[in-house]
This record gives C-alpha cells, structure tokens and sequence, in this order.
C-alpha cells in the first residue's frame, strides 16, 4: 500500500501557496511512473508541480524523500520566482531527513502523524 506524507515544514510551507493535496498526489502518480525532474540522490527527489493559473514551468518545486516504491513524504518546497535551487548543505540536510524518515517502519510513522510530525494525504479507498 502507498502512504504519502508531508512533513510539518512542508505543510507550513504550502499553507503560503496555491498547492493543493490533490496536486501532490498527481506528482506522486506521475513519480510513479518515472517523471522526476531531477534525482538529488540519497533517497531524494525533485519533481515540480504546477501552481493554479501558472503551471509547472514556474510553479513550485518539491523536494520528496521516498524508497520509490510505496513510501513518499513530501519534505522541503520553494516556488521557482523565490529562489533558483537549494544550496549544497541543505542538501545535505535534506539526505540526513531522508535517511531517518525512510528507515521508520509504518507503525513509527502512524505514530508521527499522530504526534503531527507528518500529515498522510492521497488516501486510497
């Protein structure tokens, strides 16, 4: 079963935006299918998505630590007019983060979203 998060930083990150749940599901679905912007290594990658009325092209950009297979968690996430990309220590941060959220079993990670470290979207029915 696929589990999709955002973590506490990204969700107060895009309370300041136009994106929604239901496009972060989309761009799980088409990383599923291999659309990814850009591969940062370690667990970690860049997949843009469109903002209303602006498209991908100068939408947002999402940095997404996942396994790739059924664990995705949506983790840091700059609009492009913002900033062009993130520094190399932050990337490196961003390694660490994913490293540790993805070695969590599911219990550990219910247990996040129960304490409100993470939130899960794109339930499936």
């Amino acid at each position: 079963m696929k589990r999709v998060f955002r973590t506490r930083h990204f969700s107060r990150w895009m309370r300041k935006t136009e994106l929604t749940d239901a496009s972060l599901c989309a761009a799980v679905a088409e990383m599923i299918q291999g659309l990814v912007d850009a591969d940062l290594g370690g667990g970690v990658l860049k997949k843009r998505v469109g903002l209303a009325g602006r498209g991908k092209r100068s939408g947002a950009r999402t940095l997404v630590a996942t396994n790739r297979g059924d664990l995705w968690l949506f983790v840091f996430g700059f609009e492009k007019n913002d900033r062009a990309n993130i520094s190399d220590q932050e990337l490196g941060a961003l390694h660490e983060l994913a490293q540790d959220l993805l070695a969590r079993t599911s219990a550990q990670l219910s247990q996040a979203v129960q304490e409100s470290a993470l939130e899960e979207i794109c339930h499936e029915h």
